[in-house]
């Protein structure tokens, strides 16, 4: 697991002690981004079930603005803000050690032109983020943002959503990435 492009290019990045994390695999990283290259520069990302930090890592170094990292757990809390240290990128993130349903409820700040949920698998976690973001679209998304999230095939399942429509989806073996838009 490495910062593929941009300011970090090349550093290594530490895994989360025990099981709770699901790395993305380097090339799923890479096509994530080679996807939305053009919207990263100067972008507000919100990285939930952060985890290693890797994907919002990635954007910092390729130029996002800034990064708000969540997660609950304190080992990942603690792997992100050591991945953070090593790759230079501390000045342009937030950690928030937190639930993730809980921040999205009462979020209230500068809105994000893009969100990562990459939640632990067969739990429908992805499912309960993705119609709290739909709902408070307006408060937490800014206009033309992407919300991405990562699952296994298995877990997918159509949903009816006000404000969030999918716009693209890439599979990669057993990952799953599913592009959502918001107007």
């Amino acid at each position: 697991m490495r910062v593929i492009s941009g300011k970090a290019k090349g550093r290594r990045l530490k895994k989360a002690p025990g099981g709770d994390t699901r790395p993305m695999m380097d090339r799923v990283k890479e096509n994530l981004f080679n996807l939305i290259a053009d919207s990263v520069f100067e972008s507000r990302w919100l990285d939930l079930f952060a985890g290693t930090g890797q994907v919002g890592i990635e954007a910092l170094s390729r130029g996002a603005a800034r990064v708000v990292f969540v997660d609950n757990s304190r080992q990942a809390i603690q792997t992100i803000r050591a991945n953070l240290t090593h790759t230079q990128l501390s000045q342009g993130a937030d950690i928030i050690q937190g639930d993730a349903f809980t921040y999205l409820k009462r979020f209230s700040g500068e809105r994000f032109d893009l969100v990562f949920v990459a939640p632990p698998q067969y739990l429908d976690l992805w499912l309960r983020s993705l119609k709290l973001l739909d709902e408070r679209s307006s408060a937490i998304l800014l206009p033309g943002a992407t919300v991405v999230v990562q699952i296994d095939p298995k877990e997918y399942a159509p949903q009816e959503l006000e404000t969030l429509a999918i716009y693209d989806q890439r599979r990669y073996g057993n990952t799953q990435l599913i592009f959502y838009g918001c107007d």
